[in-house]
């Protein structure tokens, strides 16, 4: 429950507030009796013995690589076997003698070696050459592993092959969603939950953004009525920032801990489109037609991102979740903008986009925030740099509208000063 920050800060303020006479000794030792034992961290001889692991193994594989034609097709499966055998049994001795992090290594190990076996084992036997179908093979095997053994580096595994097949199959596959993924990311979140694990969150989070990517990418190369990429990844983003910022509002650490780290990808990832979306708002090769261009699943995904933000500023009563909402609608907005019409500068998109930022750096610093504040800023820098560095249109009007929007921002700043009580400033 207690991470290794937390947990520094936590003793800093009891050792402080000892001092100062706000809180009794007595009190004081009480607080830390209840505390559970901090998690051991990776010292230098556990780092050590790390690198000299991965060497042994990178000097057996080298060996077995270099006999490899000399050796019979009953072998190498049998030392492909022993290999995982080998690398689990050690996890296993590892978890009993409580080292917790060389388990969860020979774990992620013994999911790799599965994945080489597979590889290995068509080759041998030439099997049908289906790449994308032994990733498959090779995420679910590893996602098992995770399950069994509780390690993070095997999830790790199980989600970067999940994503090779999943883009894999969503650039080959006629329709543009490859479902099967979202089972094994569910099963992912599902482990997350249970583990209750920062680490695992960041991973399932970090897996969503490349199944998004790849979609809006075979989107946008599928014949028919154009398709607006960036749309894609706007609902995405928006998925992710409203889910997460909905699960944080829910009454469960669990929740908290996998929502926050949904949030910040989402902030990121909006960040990210609405410069996108301001670098090629002139681009011709870019845009489709409006609302009824776009599939209705991403409408239904971009729309449930915002309304679960609004859901979870009226949970928490917390304006800085309307304002994400806000920031959300803005950069789903700024995705259509400007696919209708391209003659002459696309001033609404510049808008739509500033003010998204704008709404996403408010909505950090009311809920203290900091990954939000940092996205938010990022994303206006990369908006003022699409502006300024656009490729088509006149810059003397694109510093205009710069200026302009800065006198409007800077008399909301001020109106803002004076409605505002100092203390909610």
């Amino acid at each position: 429950m207690f991470d290794r920050n937390y947990r520094q800060r936590l003793d800093a303020d009891l050792a402080r507030w000892e001092a100062d006479g706000v809180l009794a000794p007595a009190s004081a030792a009480q607080i830390r009796a209840l505390l559970p034992p901090p998690a051991a961290g990776i010292n230098i001889p556990v780092v050590v013995a790390i690198v000299g692991g991965l060497l042994i193994a990178a000097a057996f594989l080298a060996f077995v690589a270099a006999h490899w034609i000399e050796i019979t097709r009953p072998l190498r499966f049998a030392i492909l076997a022993a290999g995982i055998v080998v690398a689990n049994g050690l996890g296993a001795w590892f978890a009993r003698a409580a080292r917790s992090v060389l388990a969860d290594l020979c774990a992620g190990v013994g999911a790799i070696i599965f994945g080489a076996g597979i590889a290995l084992v068509g080759q041998m036997y030439h099997l049908g050459g289906d790449f994308a179908g032994g990733m498959m093979l090779w995420s679910a095997g590893a996602l098992v592993t995770a399950a069994l053994t509780g390690s993070r580096g095997a999830l790790a595994v199980a989600l970067a092959a999940g994503c090779i097949w999943s883009g894999m199959r969503a650039w080959d596959a006629i329709e543009i969603l490859h479902v099967p993924f979202l089972g094994l990311w569910l099963a992912a979140a599902a482990l997350a939950w249970v583990w209750n694990s920062r680490v695992a969150a960041h991973l399932v989070a970090l897996a969503s953004l490349p199944w998004w990517i790849s979609t809006a990418i075979a989107a946008a190369s599928q014949p028919g009525p154009s398709v607006e990429p960036f749309f894609i990844l706007a609902a995405g983003a928006a998925l992710l920032s409203g889910g997460g910022l909905a699960l944080a509002a829910a009454p469960s650490q669990r929740a908290l801990c996998l929502g926050n780290v949904f949030a910040t990808y989402g902030a990121f990832s909006l960040a990210a489109v609405a410069a996108l979306d301001v670098i090629t708002a002139a681009d011709p090769l870019f845009g489709g037609h409006g609302a009824a261009g776009q599939p209705l699943w991403a409408i239904v995904c971009g729309l449930a991102g915002a309304a679960l933000a609004v859901v979870a500023g009226a949970i928490t009563r917390r304006p800085g979740a309307i304002f994400a909402a806000g920031a959300v609608a803005l950069v789903l907005v700024t995705a259509l903008g400007w696919t209708t019409n391209r003659t002459g500068e696309p001033w609404l998109v510049y808008a739509l986009a500033l003010g998204a930022m704008l709404c996403l750096v408010v909505s950090g610093m009311l809920d203290d925030s900091r990954p939000r504040i940092v996205a938010g800023w990022l994303g206006i820098a990369g908006v003022i740099a699409g502006i300024t560095w656009a490729v088509k249109g006149s810059l003397l009007r694109r510093s205009a509208f710069l200026a302009a929007a800065g006198i409007a921002t800077v008399v909301l700043a001020t109106l803002l000063n004076r409605l505002l009580p100092r203390t909610d400033r």
